[in-house]
């Protein structure tokens, strides 16, 4: 008995090890720092929804120096977060990545100026300095001022575009006008450092008809030709709007799961749960699938700049419903 015992304890140790390995895995880069931003994915892995479709995940943190396409080009990640500004520049470039889901019905991102420096309106940029992100964040600024007809190599009548770091500080500092905020952060840490809503003036790019998709799913068009590789994309996309619609509907207990993964140690509840709060309103609206219109708009705007546009011809082949419409039907 006790031999058969050690037998049926062997074998089931053997299939559970079996189990694991059959799990397929799957690395994610993100597109920033662990926020939540990207609560939808650590809520997808704190909550088994990965393991219920078999799925090991590799959620790789994002920084200043690492770029998404640079990081699915050189292997590094099987789908990448990004907002389509880049990927679709990085497609034109000859990297062809694809949007397989887009999580990110709205943009959140702002241009935050202070009143005492004169900015009321898109007619006073005229003449300032605006703290502007690079790594692939200057197109829809870009595309905007095109738009405005303003300038950006700091000519009479345009504008002097400062290179931003990550940080809000050109704005306290009095270096710039104005400076690129994103809804559920760098307006946050503005307000944090002693400036009020009353001292500020917001431009949110939604408002002024220049939005663009941000924080799409990315992955490289060949891998799609894979039947192994495009069902493991429909498990991942799955378990990730499970995790995304769980996150909306739980603002404060997500921002905790962020937390928890934050192995940096920098962030903190307050800002975390104030950024859920804000993150579950960009999300809100999508189930995950692209909305073409949404698409067209962002090709539109990039497509508008004039002699020197992001992008010079209507992307074909940039997005796909393959992936969503077996994850989600």
């Amino acid at each position: 008995m006790k031999t058969m015992m050690t037998t049926i304890t062997a074998a089931a140790m053997g299939l559970a090890a079996s189990m694991v390995q059959a799990a397929d895995d799957v690395t994610l880069q993100l597109k920033w720092v662990t926020q939540a931003q990207f609560a939808g994915y650590y809520v997808a892995q704190d909550q088994g929804f990965y393991d219920e479709e078999g799925l090991n995940v590799t959620i790789k943190p994002g920084g200043p120096d690492i770029a998404p396409a640079q990081v699915i080009a050189g292997g590094g990640a099987d789908v990448v977060l990004d907002w389509m500004p880049s990927a679709l520049a990085s497609r034109e470039k000859g990297l062809a990545l694809v949007n397989i889901a887009q999580p990110f019905k709205s943009s959140g991102m702002m241009l935050t100026c202070r009143k005492d420096a004169g900015v009321t309106a898109p007619t006073d940029f005229a003449g300032k300095t605006l703290g502007v992100w690079f790594y692939g964040n200057e197109y829809p600024f870009l595309s905007w001022m095109s738009k405005l007809g303003l300038a950006t190599d700091g000519s009479d009548g345009g504008v002097t575009v400062l290179k931003q770091g990550f940080n809000v500080d050109p704005i306290l500092q009095g270096q710039a006008a104005c400076v690129s905020t994103m809804t559920y952060n760098e307006y946050w840490q503005i307000i944090d450092a002693g400036l009020t809503p009353d001292d500020l003036v917001v431009f949110k790019y939604e408002d002024q008809g220049v939005a663009t998709l941000e924080d799409g799913m990315y992955v490289l068009e060949d891998n799609l030709s894979d039947p192994a590789f495009e069902d493991k994309m429909v498990r991942f996309v799955r378990a990730s709007m499970k995790g995304w619609k769980w996150a909306e509907e739980n603002p404060d207990d997500a921002a905790m799961i962020v937390l928890d993964n934050d192995a940096s140690g920098a962030q903190t509840e307050k800002h975390q749960k104030r950024m859920m709060g804000e993150i579950a309103k960009l999300t809100a609206g999508s189930n995950g699938a692209l909305d073409p219109a949404d698409f067209d708009r962002t090709v539109d705007s990039l497509m508008s700049g004039g002699s020197d546009p992001v992008i010079t011809k209507k992307p074909e082949g940039a997005w796909t419903h393959a992936i969503t419409d077996k994850a989600l039907n």
